[in-house]
């Protein structure tokens, strides 16, 4: 199974080089490219933010082994200094003992006494040589030393600006932060207000009864007026009592109206 897999896997590469040739490569890095950003934009914004808090949080360690390493190298460069600084003084005491011995010889005697016991010119010119040896030595050695420190002191005095520079950065990292979170929370309260759909069917639906009552009485205010418009008017002249006497004489004796009758019923009208 593990074989067919295999030979299956280099057929496909196979396949894809002829059909993209060379470029292969950058299509699969195109390709994991938009895998990478469409990811990303799955997660979701609140997420994002506190990995930037853990992230945050995660550079406490590497500042906390930093500040351990410039207060290290702080006690080094102390103890440096005070090494140069012993060293010194015993240059400067053993300057002024070559010094003497030089004027001491330069005076032209040739017997010396120093610590109640006499010495002889030779005797001191041989002392004067070693101990001037010696100093040369030791002020070669004390500014190599010096050397040493002015270079320790640049270093920590980068290391220091360096650790400043990170802490500023950490705070300022925070802040924005910060700043995001409020900016993301102000849109999630938009987004809220925006999309809230309260439940306003029973509303609705008596909004409707009350319209439909509304225009029911509306109708049947418009039907009596139509009533009164044409059933409801006013006579303005009034029946003929001479007609009516007439009406009942040709209903009841069966006489029908001459021309002459009905021109005359007219007149009267």
């Amino acid at each position: 199974m593990i074989k067919k897999t295999l030979v299956g896997g280099s057929l496909a590469l196979l396949l894809s080089g002829l059909v993209f040739g060379t470029g292969m490569s950058s299509y699969i890095k195109t390709g994991f490219g938009y895998a990478r950003d469409a990811v990303k934009d799955v997660v979701p914004v609140n997420v994002e933010i506190d990995r930037a808090r853990q992230m945050i949080d995660d550079l406490q360690p590497e500042i906390a082994k930093n500040m351990k390493l410039i207060a290290s190298e702080k006690i080094h460069v102390a103890k440096l200094q005070k090494q140069i600084d012993s060293k010194a003084d015993m240059l400067a005491s053993a300057e002024r003992d070559i010094m003497r011995l030089t004027a001491d010889l330069q005076s032209g005697d040739t017997r010396f006494v120093y610590a109640k016991r006499t010495y002889s010119a030779d005797q001191v010119k041989d002392d004067l040589a070693g101990r001037f040896n010696r100093f040369k030595t030791q002020k070669a050695t004390v500014d190599k030393l010096q050397q040493m420190l002015t270079a320790r002191e640049k270093t920590l005095q980068a290391a220091k600006d360096r650790m400043d520079e990170m802490l500023s950065a950490k705070r300022q990292l925070e802040v924005e932060v910060e700043n995001l979170q409020a900016q993301y929370a102000a849109n999630q309260v938009a987004h809220a207000a925006s999309s809230l759909n309260l439940d306003d069917s029973h509303l609705s639906r008596t909004r409707d009864l009350i319209d439909s009552i509304r225009t029911r009485i509306e109708v049947d205010e418009e039907l009596l007026a139509v009533d009164n418009q044409y059933y409801g008017t006013i006579e303005l002249t009034e029946e003929s009592d001479e007609d009516i006497l007439n009406q009942v004489s040709t209903y009841f004796n069966g006489d029908q109206p001459t021309a002459e009758d009905s021109v005359a019923m007219i007149q009267i009208d």
